[in-house]
């Protein structure tokens, strides 16, 4: 089946129906991911902090690399810097259903506690979202995201976020 888009001036031209369902299913797939991660993060906050640490030594699901990255539109050398490995070993590590090492595990952890609070206070999760991802100049013009790599980040981010909540400057 043949489609017609209009483009500049009115002029149409042909695309295919498989063109249109190939976007449709990435859409659907990058929804999926980020549902992924926000589930995860919801999951994060009814834990206990002795769960939260029992699951952080077992290893978190390798396959949460593509939801952070999908959700918070991050580039393969911010996605390596967040999880200290190669993009190719957490392929590699998603493909063959292997778990995160502790070290990615407890960012993933932290990241997903700080996106849980941006949430509260932005009461939508596409904006935490937006919020995380973008320089902060509070945060030497870090990403919120990236500034979670050390729990020290992680705090001064949770403090923006208070000052936020709050009305203070941040």
């Amino acid at each position: 089946m043949l489609h017609l888009i209009s483009l500049f001036g009115g002029m149409l031209l042909p695309t295919s129906t498989t063109t249109s369902q190939q976007t449709k299913a990435t859409d659907k797939s990058r929804e999926v991911l980020i549902a992924a991660f926000w589930s995860f993060s919801a999951n994060q906050s009814l834990l206990n902090d002795s769960e939260r640490l029992s699951q952080i030594r077992e290893g978190c699901s390798a396959h949460l690399f593509r939801s952070i990255r999908m959700t918070f539109d991050l580039q393969e050398r911010s996605v390596e810097a967040l999880f200290s490995m190669p993009i190719s070993t957490l392929r590699r590590c998603a493909r063959e259903q292997k778990r995160l090492n502790a070290v990615a595990s407890e960012r993933l952890d932290r990241i997903a506690a700080v996106c849980q609070h941006a949430e509260q206070i932005f009461e939508s999760r596409e904006t935490a979202a937006q919020w995380m991802s973008k320089p902060n100049k509070a945060l030497g013009g870090s990403t919120p995201i990236l500034h979670c790599v050390t729990e020290i980040g992680g705090k001064q981010v949770r403090r923006v976020l208070c000052a936020l909540e709050w009305g203070g400057a941040a």
